[in-house]
């Protein structure tokens, strides 16, 4: 390792200690180089080489690498020269109306409920979810007006444990589905733990509280048991999205699950109104080594595979986030990346379609009219045998699927 990587991982370290607490730093943000830190940012928020403020060099990831049984939480945040969390007084990442001009989107009246599952509680969810929504003048959505509820796995309002990683990663989610769909109800339902068989529970709990769109921005490596374990993402008409993770070329669960959407991740810039996307080269894609594959995936694998859609993720074209309670105590305005970006955007898509009930898990990007996804054609995520599961390339490819929303026709 050379001696400025060492310095920086020191920085970062020795950031983690002082700003989450050290307790937080065992579970939690990892000073580990993005993917793509290398690569230039071009719009949409801090370029690597400042914006004036402070200086972004780099991400780190949020949460830590799992054991066996356990997920990760699948986002990046942008550090600054001394390791820190790079934290403005106001947003300087990707927007709504960025996201929404991106994606060909409008934003209709609808009052269907989109979920998010996450581990651990976010104290501060609800109050950090008003400041963002009032910060781009979307509709207020709090516990008083019906349009937002916490719970906890077993459907209680008793919360689970806080974690100041997870609580980042809930202010992300939270913010995405407010950036695409405004005027979904949102559910916010917390796994007392980051195991799989608690989030599992905790999707059940999602669909039985009506969620028509349920999202999860986590995952961990494949293991035999998840052929079974899968059976709680199967839920006839609700669209169940899942980030498809983020160390480049491989595949993760729940993603590997058939009865999901598996959300792949791309980097997102714009000159004017014309937008473009290229592969985020840590977005996870991949043959599952153990899911069945579904009736309507006709590619090479023998067996599931991921991804089927994408969304931005790259952390250097990221998102702009509200957070007080991961970074207390003081807090604000991050910039995140991370397939944990996507997965909900992506659910938020499915909810402002509408046709959930008509949803057969991750099938309808695949029998999408032409022109009704943006196809992805450059970029990879790594090396792989069959060059269509790492590098993108005209129609379907692993790492960001059929492509990225054009509209809501596709979903």
């Amino acid at each position: 390792m050379s001696d400025s990587r060492f310095s920086m991982r020191v920085a970062a370290m020795a950031a983690c200690a002082v700003t989450f607490g050290l307790a937080a730093c065992s579970d939690s943000v990892v000073p580990t180089a993005s993917p793509s830190a290398s690569a230039s940012r071009d719009a949409g928020g801090i370029p690597n080489g400042g914006n004036g403020n402070a200086f972004a060099y780099g991400h780190v990831k949020v949460c830590a690498a799992p054991p066996v049984g356990e997920a990760s939480c699948h986002s990046w945040i942008t550090i600054d020269d001394k390791g820190n969390p790079l934290v403005t007084s106001g947003p300087t990442g990707f927007n709504p109306a960025d996201l929404q001009a991106a994606y060909n989107l409008t934003t209709g009246g609808t009052s269907v409920t989109v979920a998010i599952v996450d581990a651990y509680d976010d104290p501060n969810a609800e109050s950090d979810l008003g400041v963002y929504r009032a910060k781009f003048g979307l509709p207020v959505c709090t516990t008083q007006n019906g349009c937002f509820r916490k719970i906890n796995q077993n459907g209680g309002s008793t919360p689970p444990r806080a974690n100041a990683s997870w609580a980042e990663e809930i202010s992300l989610d939270l913010d995405m589905v407010s950036a695409i769909c405004p005027n979904c109800h949102i559910l916010l339902v917390e796994a007392s733990s980051n195991s799989f068989a608690n989030l599992a529970a905790a999707v059940d709990q999602a669909a039985a509280q009506g969620a028509i769109a349920i999202s999860n921005s986590y995952g961990g490596n494949e293991y035999a048991g998840e052929v079974s374990d899968e059976s709680h993402f199967k839920h006839p008409g609700v669209a169940v999205t899942v980030s498809s993770g983020d160390n480049g070329f491989g595949v993760e669960f729940p993603a590997a699950s058939q009865w999901v959407t598996a959300v792949g991740g791309t980097h997102l810039t714009h000159s004017g109104s014309v937008w473009t996307e290229t592969v985020w080269s840590g977005a996870g894609s991949g043959c599952s080594a153990y899911i069945t594959k579904p009736s309507w995936q006709h590619d090479a694998c023998a067996k599931r595979t991921v991804a089927d859609v994408s969304a931005v993720a790259d952390p250097n074209t990221g998102v702009s986030v509200y957070d007080t309670y991961g970074l207390r105590p003081r807090g604000g305005w991050l910039v995140f990346g991370g397939t944990s970006v996507a997965a909900p955007i992506i659910g938020a898509v499915y909810a402002l379609a509408k046709d959930l009930g008509q949803t057969s898990y991750g099938s309808l990007s695949y029998g999408a009219a032409a022109g009704s996804l943006f196809d992805v054609v450059s970029g990879s995520n790594g090396s792989c045998q069959g060059s269509y599961l790492c590098t993108a390339g005209a129609g379907y490819d692993g790492p960001t699927g059929n492509g990225s929303p054009r509209g809501t026709t596709a979903f």
